[in-house]
């Protein structure tokens, strides 16, 4: 990784530890906005390091539904098809 790319991730974590701790899961856009201020290019480093953090909370979260559903004899949750945005 680049150095934008390392400090662009830190701060995705640290925002996504303040978002839990604050209650307030739009923390991010109001980072996002001091960042395009700065550097538009800081705020698309960081912006892309949450977008994947966060897919990937998502996809372990998924997982360990599927697998709790299957050790407990339930149905496992659904998934929905997003048409619109995602990579």
């Amino acid at each position: 990784m680049s150095v934008l790319e390392d400090m662009g991730d830190a701060l995705a974590r640290d925002v996504i530890a303040a978002m839990e701790e604050l209650g307030d899961d739009r923390f991010y856009d109001k980072v996002s906005k001091v960042l395009l201020d700065a550097s538009p290019t800081m705020q698309e480093a960081f912006l892309t390091a949450y977008r994947v953090r966060m897919a990937e909370k998502r996809g372990r979260a998924y997982i360990e539904a599927c697998l709790k559903a299957k050790r407990e004899g339930g149905t496992a949750p659904s998934v929905l098809m997003d048409q619109g945005g995602g990579h």
